[in-house]
């Protein structure tokens, strides 16, 4: 299919998409509401795969040929043995596939435009009517050897595969496979193997029309989830600690059927004037942070959302406090319009971090994509110095921003706080967001106000 027919299927759902993502409608009560998810916010594991099997199948059709077309693959290869899948594998099976099934190879291959994507496998069965078999005689002859013979009557020009020196979202391939493939192919065909890095980090960070707009339930469920534990429901000033806060969440996740994805954390800033005490009891006049995520739908949420546990006769945070979080959305403002189709990460944060710096804001950026992973495939936008950052950040940054991604605003923004003796305070903040024709906007709003502990 060509990506101005892919571009064309998109625009079909792309009005209902915008209602549901920056208009009224919403599946959930986001935003700094007060929460109150429950069970009924969940699907049954049945209806769960029903819907992954749905959008598997758009994607498949829709986003697959487009990408391999633009990476100038004609054959790509997906091989995992049973005790480690990878990061693609599962990504690419029906919602019944739980296990690699000894080892495993789907092959994708462009026949042009005209015949599409043939799906196939050529592990030891086919998967159903995702994937048609091509191993048929197990008796006389070897899995590779199968394997080549069915390449060779393709004769494709380009064969991915994941191997990648940067990327570990495509670099999967162990070196077993690898060197079995290559004997396989012989000299000929296997000079024609190449990277698919390109085409792994484009499936894996390209959202359907459907998954974006699910996309706002799922952070509305967080943000949810947020406004309860900030609240006397959970925290009862000078008696609950961080640590109760945090298994709270993680608890309350696990109830509700999703699952977290990484363990929540909970950090106090003070007052230079408030006693110290134990760092671990949350107090009135304390400035908390939380940093939580959790995957639903196979889609993944990450949020930092700041509180404040008001004094005795207080009604409202101190304004310098106030003031610090307006920087930290002037900061995400910023950060946000220099998203544009083509430019890379690493030139945004640039061109962000120059701009926040010139109007006196103290950012330190450090997004990442989002959406099948936490920590997704797709272009940093990350300013730390590079011993300060996950490996390969900036060599990542120099990868080109596309449309219908998903991205975790991320940064922290300092500033200094008068009623707390100008105590420099850090604002760690993070919202996810989709980046679409439009630019990149709130998937299901942001934090513009404190949220308040009695």
């Amino acid at each position: 299919m060509s990506a101005s027919k892919a571009n064309k299927l998109f625009g079909v759902f792309f009005l209902f998409t915008l209602l549901l993502l920056f208009g009224e409608m919403s599946f959930s009560r986001g935003g700094q509401k007060v929460g109150g998810v429950d069970s009924k916010n969940t699907l049954p594991e049945r209806e769960r795969a029903k819907v992954w099997n749905d959008w598997l199948k758009w994607r498949l059709d829709n986003i697959l040929p487009g990408l391999m077309r633009r990476e100038g693959i004609d054959l790509w290869l997906v091989m995992s043995n049973e005790p480690d899948p990878g990061p693609v594998y599962f990504t690419l099976l029906p919602a019944t596939s739980l296990y690699v099934v000894r080892t495993s190879i789907l092959m994708f291959h462009d026949r042009g435009e005209a015949l599409g994507v043939e799906r196939l496998s050529a592990g030891s069965s086919g998967i159903g009517e995702w994937y048609k078999a091509t191993w048929l005689d197990k008796k006389n002859k070897k899995q590779f050897e199968s394997l080549a013979e069915v390449i060779k009557k393709m004769d494709p020009k380009a064969i991915g595969i994941e191997t990648s020196p940067i990327w570990g979202h495509g670099d999967h391939l162990t070196a077993s496979l690898k060197e079995k493939l290559v004997n396989a192919l012989g000299p000929e065909y296997a000079k024609r193997l190449v990277s698919a890095d390109r085409l792994c980090i484009g499936w894996l960070e390209t959202r359907s029309p459907q998954e974006l707009s699910v996309y706002r339930h799922v952070c509305g469920i967080t943000h949810d989830l947020i406004a309860d534990f900030y609240s006397n429901k959970v925290i009862t000033p000078d008696v609950t600690t961080t640590e109760d806060v945090e298994w709270w969440f993680r608890q309350r996740v696990r109830d509700l059927g999703f699952d977290p994805w990484f363990h929540p954390s909970i950090s106090i800033q003070r007052s230079k004037k408030d006693p110290a005490g134990d760092k671990d009891v949350i107090r009135r006049g304390d400035l908390l942070h939380c940093d939580i995520g959790l995957k639903y739908l196979g889609l993944y949420t990450d949020m930092q959302w700041s509180a404040y546990v008001l004094k005795i006769g207080e009604t409202d945070a101190p304004q310098g406090l106030r003031d610090a979080l307006d920087r930290a959305n002037r900061v995400a403002d910023i950060l946000m319009a220099e998203f544009r189709e083509g430019r890379t990460g690493n030139d945004i944060v640039d061109a962000a971090m120059k701009k926040g710096e010139a109007e006196g804001l103290r950012p330190l950026i450090y997004c990442h994509p989002i959406g099948f992973y936490g920590h997704a495939a797709g272009p940093p936008i990350d300013a730390r110095a590079p011993e300060n950052a996950p490996e390969n950040n900036r060599l990542k940054g120099d990868y080109p921003l596309h449309l219908n991604t998903a991205y975790a605003i991320e940064f922290s923004s300092t500033t200094a706080v008068p009623e707390w003796d100008n105590k420099d305070v850090r604002i760690g903040y993070e919202e996810d967001a989709a980046f679409m024709a439009e630019g990149c906007k709130f998937i299901d709003g942001r934090q513009t106000k404190l949220f308040l502990i009695k």
